[in-house]
């Protein structure tokens, strides 16, 4: 284990998350800086020892040996600007954003420092909890060489694995993600709001979901998608899917309806059939795409 002084500018779930989780593996966190100073003292008061708080025109007093920006990812390139004309020392600097590369460090780059894209592929939706979600998570890295290396240590030290790929393709690696976790929780509401017209409510409903999706989620550590897809799409069971369109359009209306069409004809474009299932397929791949248009 490698001991370095840390700063986190940006102190919200994944800035919290990441200086919590740091604090643990015997990482000194240092320094604390952001906007919300009420916020940033509270985490403080969750690390020992405890980090000073900076406020977020105080980058001249920064003096750390990593530094990571966990802002908007909107803001990184603002941020950087600034820091490359105020920062006294010369930390390694890392963003966490998973939709930028370390291009968007650049300002810093041109000042000598040495710069890294530091993401971590997990879902944060608080700092205290998330301060947990670092073990076994994939980290996407890119940068400078020397950077990279650091960050490989920090990857190994949160007990995580490192990967990369083309810095061109950040926006696309970061759209996968969204796919795969932000978009699960938006689908997932619509789950529940359909089982909440059943007569449960939405606490019951989502108790009796969960179990469902983590079944999903655990065949597909073990399978393909086209070989963990189950339900009446992996049949091509077009009755049962007429009886989902007529319910949904009755309780959920067009717009949500739209979402099981859309997901439908997906389903069907990674199905594996066979001769007993081809045509059904083809029949309700019609239908679908028939549902679709009408809907629109």
């Amino acid at each position: 284990m490698s001991i370095f002084e840390v700063g986190v500018i940006g102190t919200g779930r994944l800035g919290g998350a990441l200086a919590l989780a740091l604090s643990r593996k015997g990482y000194r966190i240092k320094q604390l800086i952001g906007r919300d100073r009420e916020k940033a003292r509270q985490l403080a008061d969750s690390i020992f020892p405890h980090p000073e708080v900076l406020s977020a025109n105080s980058f001249e007093e920064i003096s750390v040996d990593l530094l990571f920006i966990a802002t908007q990812d909107s803001e990184i390139q603002t941020v950087a600007e600034k820091l490359a004309n105020e920062l006294e020392q010369m930390p390694f600097v890392y963003h966490t954003s998973g939709s930028r590369s370390a291009d968007s460090l650049n300002a810093l780059r041109e000042g000598g420092y040495d710069v890294a894209s530091f993401h971590p592929l997990v879902s944060v939706s608080d700092a205290k909890t998330g301060a947990d979600a670092f073990e076994d998570a994939y980290f996407c890295l890119d940068g400078d060489p020397e950077a990279l290396k650091i960050a490989r240590i920090i990857v190994g030290d949160l007990g995580g694995k490192a990967f990369s790929i083309d810095s061109k393709q950040k926006a696309l690696y970061h759209a996968s993600a969204v796919l795969a976790c932000g978009h699960l929780v938006s689908l997932f509401s619509v789950a529940e709001e359909a089982l909440s017209k059943c007569g449960l409510n939405e606490s019951q409903a989502r108790e009796i979901l969960v179990p469902l999706v983590k079944s999903t989620t655990n065949n597909l550590e073990l399978q393909s998608p086209s070989a963990a897809l189950t339900g009446p799409f992996a049949r091509a069971d077009i009755e049962t899917v007429k009886l989902h369109i007529d319910t949904l359009s009755e309780n959920l209306g067009a717009e949500k309806l739209k979402i099981y069409l859309q997901l439908g004809l997906q389903s069907l474009a990674i199905l594996k059939s066979d001769d007993k299932t081809a045509e059904r397929a083809k029949d309700l791949r019609s239908l679908l795409t028939e549902k679709l248009t009408s809907t629109n």
